[in-house]
């Protein structure tokens, strides 16, 4: 069994990495429309009905499936002994990957105020939240890449 999964170890990680990418984008996305749908849209207006149906769609169409891929496929890699409970690194990836989930899941529940007609936010609080998907992807990418620690 353990010959097959390590064969199909670099199939896992491609998967993982495609993820990833697709989940990253959505993240990248996702605060960027809220932005403009705090700045231009009043509630109730068409305006506003489209920018409901983006962000709903990218969630749950992208981010959603992506994230769940993400972590089944780096789940099974730590299986398959892709993770160095020794090291650093793989503890700094492991929180940055919980904390961008945890921003993952703010994104939603903003999604469900703005589909309410409750958003309270500014489109600068936005602004400012959008990088903290980018802090965590530096995190995690120096941490795998380069593993200075």
């Amino acid at each position: 069994m353990m010959d097959f999964l390590g064969g199909i170890y670099p199939w896992i990680k491609a998967l993982h990495i495609m993820a990833v990418l697709a989940w990253m984008a959505g993240l990248f996305y996702l605060p960027r429309l809220f932005v403009y749908h705090a700045e231009r849209a009043s509630v109730g207006s068409e305006l506003d009905q489209t920018f409901q149906i983006m962000e709903e769609k990218l969630l749950r169409v992208i981010m959603n499936p992506a994230m769940i891929v993400a972590w089944i496929a780096g789940l099974i890699m730590i299986g398959l002994g892709a993770f160095d409970w020794g090291a650093a690194w793989s503890w700094i990836k492991l929180v940055s990957v919980i904390l961008m989930t945890g921003a993952h899941g703010w994104m939603a529940a903003r999604r469900k105020e703005f589909a309410a007609g409750t958003n309270t936010r500014s489109g600068r609080t936005y602004r400012l939240f959008n990088e903290v998907p980018t802090v965590l992807m530096l995190f995690i990418v120096v941490a795998v890449i380069v593993r200075p620690f």
